[in-house]
């Protein structure tokens, strides 16, 4: 007896992926799975690919600025209205490839979980030894399993409550999984975090200035999240762009005080660096290269977070509009 239809559509974004874009379709083609490709202006080959490989292409208007919450949306209204029986919407990212068992799984655990709205699994980064930074991404996506407050890019979500919310939120230029996944808690909803195989991801990401601006991406969003659901009590992202301030500009302000003051007292109070370094270094539970090296770059980190943060109030303040700010 074959199995049932999984019931499965999936929505994958991508802005000149190139062969990144090719793995992440070609992991599709053979799970039956109805999908939609929503490209963000790709200069590359990226759209004649997709079609290549059977993928029902949205091109975005170039006119309206891209963000990866507006993709998820367009490729969302696809799907309803071409597959309109489907039960559960897969959203991947164009540099990512699926797991061949992940969608049944996860499709499995939604069928048999009625207050669960969105599930994922474990994000890994395909080449963590290429780079610090790619490595520094494998951690990032190296969830607790169980019950979870937010999701990343790539989950397998119950469209009735996808659209009973809105969807994501199309001006969000960073943090809009999160975001969303505030508002469907809010409506009684749960997420949950699978111990399973989901996505094989591609930073590519060797360079300091990738990171960089990474990280000060993280920054706006932190900024942009607190602004919207700060508020208790939910206090989304409070903390995070609080520890940003703090590290990243209070401090430094602090430290050139106190140098116009008194060198020696400047000096010791950058002494709260390296021991911050230690203390998330010797918590750790990797290797001790790794735990030295995250710890490093996690409190370096603060520096492009606060920057990020002064990036969204400059725009909130002058009023313009959001660009994305891309690494790659």
């Amino acid at each position: 007896m074959s199995n049932p239809p999984l019931r499965v559509g999936v929505v994958a974004i991508g802005r000149n992926e190139g062969p990144r874009l090719e793995k992440c379709l070609d992991s599709l083609r053979l799970q039956g799975v109805k999908v939609v490709y929503v490209d963000s202006g790709s200069t590359d080959g990226s759209v004649a690919a997709a079609r290549t490989r059977d993928a029902d292409v949205v091109l975005l208007d170039m006119n309206t600025p891209f963000t990866a919450a507006r993709a998820r949306n367009a490729g969302f209204e696809r799907l309803r209205q071409t597959s309109p029986d489907l039960a559960y919407i897969q959203f991947v990212d164009g540099d990512c490839e699926i797991a061949a068992t992940w969608l049944p799984l996860a499709a499995a655990y939604l069928a048999s979980h009625g207050d669960v709205a969105v599930v994922s699994g474990r994000r890994r980064e395909r080449h963590p030894e290429r780079s610090v930074f790619n490595m520094m991404c494998d951690l990032e996506w190296n969830t607790p399993v169980g019950e979870a407050r937010y999701c990343g890019g790539d989950a397998l979500m119950r469209i009735g409550a996808y659209a009973q919310v809105g969807g994501f939120r199309a001006d969000l230029i960073a943090g809009e999984e999160p975001e969303l996944c505030v508002r469907l808690r809010a409506a009684g909803w749960r997420i949950w975090r699978l111990d399973a195989e989901m996505t094989l991801h591609d930073a590519d990401m060797t360079r300091f200035s990738q990171w960089w601006i990474r990280t000060l991406r993280t920054g706006y969003a932190f900024a942009q999240g607190a602004a919207l659901h700060g508020a208790p009590p939910e206090r989304h992202w409070m903390r995070e762009a609080r520890s940003a301030r703090v590290w990243g500009g209070m401090i430094p302000a602090m430290v050139l005080v106190l140098f116009l003051i008194r060198w020696e007292w400047s000096l010791l109070l950058l002494c709260a660096y390296p021991l911050q370094v230690a203390h998330i270094a010797l918590k750790g539970g990797g290797a001790a290269r790794e735990n030295w090296l995250h710890a490093v770059f996690l409190v370096l980190g603060k520096f492009p977070e606060a920057l990020g943060q002064v990036k969204f109030l400059w725009r909130s303040v002058s009023g313009g509009p959001a660009r994305l700010i891309e690494y790659k």
